[in-house]
Parts: structure tokens; C-alpha cells; sequence
């Protein structure tokens, strides 16, 4: 166990944590249920067939990140130059009015899809700031000692609000449609609330005799020539792209194993149970050594356990095979996520943080495309297994390719660097 101390013994971080966790509870309980709207309207009142309502949730998927891929060099110039805790609020308090607008618009009985898509790319607006600004804000609020814990610990917090958000939303929507919608309104003043009450913190100071447009594509350029992050990011982007299932459990609930809307709960909760006792465990024992290879081998089974569940009919052995995956990548999320936060300097952490966020936004929205494009052209299962397998060969093609995120055997930056976020840190 670390000797560094405890997070949560830190005020401020303590906030920070009540915050991301109401924020990706609410989140994850609102994406599950528009989902699962765009799916049964496709299907029900628009007649849709099965292949063509899958396509929906995938152009849902390019809803959401379009955004994202339009404001990412924009965003994280903001959270490197504007205090980042009201980045993060205001993008929070545009999630709270896509809340409020969707729970009205359900209770009137007058929701359709174009709402939905309008909605949904505003979500993806909110996250294209909510990312770069929440991401580095967390190691503003400990010392560098006690940051790989408290990347755990806010992993802890994301997935335990991704375990929380779907099944909390599944079981709303049984109680009635927009209910879901009203609480995921609650959550997000919650986390505005916490947001409000963290202390100013000290920041490195970002050079304003630069122009903005070079100091935007500064996240990209540190992140091309740094070979270890950028390993770590684009083998998230594709292994996830490819095997990403999570968009097609609507299909799988409703077509494939008829479980209904309780049992979607169930299966998106799944992958976020095994992330956050993974998470919970790194929290404890923080991974000290060859981070390089575990995250090699994580992602190889994440490709795997995908496969499973594509091929499964059982309700019971798709969730054990979604919670392995949810496990495999909170180990690769843990390892990219530490790169990221201890080798760079925080003057560049939110427009570093605004690139792997594309990233990662590219491998989970455009792998919902990916999958709803495949499913309508192969079918889902078809469409799942090939992805898990996709996954597997992106594993060993990188593998390949960076060797030096392969021979990582610790966090440790280099020397140089790690002078520079000595000085720029706060104790």
C-alpha cells in the first residue's frame, strides 16, 4: 500500500470527488434512456427494422461526438487558460438544462428523434469542456505523491456512478419514462453545488505573448512526440472503436436475450461493476511496475471478452463477460491516465487532456457508429464478434509498433520533465 497520503484526507479533492460522481451517474443514467428512446421509437412508431434502428443508435454516437472532434482544441486551450472549476461548472449547468429539456419534453408525450439528436449534441458540447477542465483539476488538488491514487480514486468515481447511472436509470424508466431525466437533473445540481465550494488552486501560468492557435495545437504536437502517451492514447481509440459492444446492448436487451429495460440496466451496469472494483483495488495497490505490458495484455482481454459476449444467448454469462471487460479496460484507462496526469507539465494538462478526451470520445461514440454501420450490414452479433477479434490484432500491432510504451516499466517521467512538475505542482 502507498505511503503517500490519502486523497480524500484532501478538502477539496473530497468535493471534487462527490462532484465527478454525481456528474457521470447522471450522465450514464440520461445516455442509457435516450438510447434506449431512439432504439423503441425507430422500432415502434417508426417501424424501423431491426438492422435500421441499430443504425440510429449509431448516428446518435456521431451526435455526440462531432462536438467533441469540433471544440477539442478549443476546449483545452479554455481549461488551460481560464480557471478550470468554472469550465467545469458551466459545462455542468448546460448538462442540467439538456436534463430538464428532455424530462419535460417526455412528460408532454411529445418526444421524437430529432429532439433527441438536437439533445444529444448538446451533451457532447458539455463534455468537450467537462473533459479537459475535471481531468487535470484533480491533480491540482493534491500533491504529485498522492496523484496516482487519486487517479484511482477518481476512476472509483466514474465508474462507480457508470454502475449506478444505468441501472438507476433502467429502473426509473419502468416507473415512468421521464423520471429518469428529472433525477439525472438532481445529480447534475449536485455536482454543481460541489463544483462551487472547491478553493481556488494555484495553477502554472499559461504564456499570453503566444498566439492562441499555436498554444491550441500545442496539446497535439506534446502528445505526437511523447511515443508513450501517444501510444497509450490511439491504442485506447482503436482497440475500443473496434470492439466497442456498449452500443448495441439495446438490441441485445430488447432482440437477443429479450431481457427489456431492467435488463439493459443490468448489462450497462456490467462493464462499470469490473472497472470499479478494478479501480478500487489500483486505489489500495497503485500498479508500480511493467505498466507497459499489463496495459498490452488488459486491452488484448478486453478484445477477448468482447468476442464472449457476442457470441452469448445467456443473460448471465453476457454480464460476467461485460463486467471482464469492464475490468480489462479500467486497467488500460488507469495506465493512460496516470501517462497522461505525471508527464505533463500543468500548464499543458487541460489541452492534453482535451486530445486524449477526442480520443477516447472518437473510440466510445464513433465505436457506437462503427457498430450500429456493422450491425446493419452484418448483423449484431456478427458485428460484435468481428470487433472483439479487431481489438485483439490492434493489441499486437501496437505491441509491435511502440515499444516503448511495451518496455514502460514504471509511471516515473523522465528526469527533465519531472523537474518541471516538481516546480509547477502545489505541494
Amino acid at each position: 500500500m502507498s505511503d503517500a497520503p490519502s486523497p480524500l484526507s484532501f478538502r477539496d479533492f473530497r468535493l471534487y470527488w462527490v462532484a465527478r460522481f454525481s456528474l457521470v451517474m447522471a450522465q450514464n443514467a440520461m445516455v442509457i434512456i435516450i438510447g434506449w428512446q431512439v432504439y423503441d421509437i425507430a422500432r415502434g412508431k417508426l417501424g424501423m427494422s431491426e438492422r435500421e434502428a441499430a443504425f440510429q443508435l449509431g448516428l446518435i454516437g456521431v451526435a455526440q461526438f462531432l462536438p467533441l472532434l469540433l471544440l477539442t482544441l478549443f476546449s483545452g486551450w479554455v481549461a488551460d487558460r481560464i480557471d478550470r472549476r468554472w469550465v467545469a461548472r458551466g459545462a455542468v449547468a448546460l448538462e442540467l438544462a439538456c436534463a430538464l429539456s428532455l424530462a419535460m419534453l417526455t412528460a408532454s408525450g411529445g418526444i421524437t428523434l430529432p429532439p433527441l439528436f438536437a439533445i444529444a449534441a448538446l451533451l457532447g458540447v458539455a463534455r468537450a469542456f467537462a473533459g479537459p477542465a475535471m481531468s487535470p483539476l484533480a491533480a491540482n488538488l493534491v500533491p504529485p505523491a498522492s496523484l496516482p491514487r487519486a487517479i484511482a480514486m477518481s476512476s472509483i468515481a466514474w465508474q462507480t456512478g457508470a454502475v449506478a447511472g444505468p441501472a438507476l436509470g433502467g429502473y426509473l424508466y419502468a416507473v415512468s419514462a421521464e423520471t429518469p431525466y428529472w433525477t439525472s437533473a438532481a445529480l447534475f445540481g449536485i455536482a454543481f453545488v460541489a463544483l462551487m465550494f472547491i478553493r481556488p488552486v494555484p495553477r502554472a501560468a499559461i504564456d499570453r505573448t503566444v498566439h492562441p492557435w499555436t498554444q491550441m495545437i500545442e496539446g497535439l504536437r506534446y502528445t505526437r512526440q511523447n511515443r508513450i502517451l501517444l501510444g497509450a492514447i490511439s491504442l485506447d481509440l482503436f482497440a475500443v472503436l473496434l470492439g466497442g459492444a456498449t452500443a448495441l446492448l439495446p438490441v441485445y436487451a430488447r432482440d437477443i436475450l429479450h431481457t427489456g429495460p431492467e435488463g439493459l440496466g443490468h448489462l450497462r451496469a456490467a462493464p462499470a461493476v469490473g472497472a470499479a472494483l478494478t479501480a478500487l483495488w489500483f486505489s489500495y495497490r497503485p500498479l508500480e511496475r511493467e505498466v507497459g505490458t499489463r496495459m498490452f495484455l488488459a486491452v488484448g482481454f478486453f478484445g477477448l471478452s468482447t468476442v464472449v459476449f457476442g457470441f452469448s444467448k445467456v443473460e448471465w454469462l453476457s454480464i460476467v463477460a461485460l463486467a471482464v471487460l469492464g475490468a480489462a479496460d479500467m486497467v488500460s484507462v488507469y495506465v493512460r491516465s496516470s501517462l497522461i496526469q505525471l508527464h505533463t507539465p500543468d500548464a499543458m494538462r487541460g489541452r492534453v487532456s482535451a486530445v486524449s478526451q477526442v480520443f477516447i470520445s472518437g473510440s466510445n461514440e464513433l465505436g457506437e457508429a462503427q457498430s450500429g454501420v456493422a450491425a446493419a450490414l452484418l448483423g449484431p452479433v456478427a458485428a460484435v464478434v468481428t470487433g472483439g477479434i479487431g481489438a485483439i490484432l490492434v493489441t499486437g500491432l501496437w505491441a509491435k509498433y511502440f515499444p516503448e510504451l511495451r518496455n514502460a516499466r514504471s509511471f516515473a517521467p523522465p528526469p527533465a520533465l519531472d523537474e518541471t512538475l516538481a516546480r509547477e505542482t502545489p505541494a
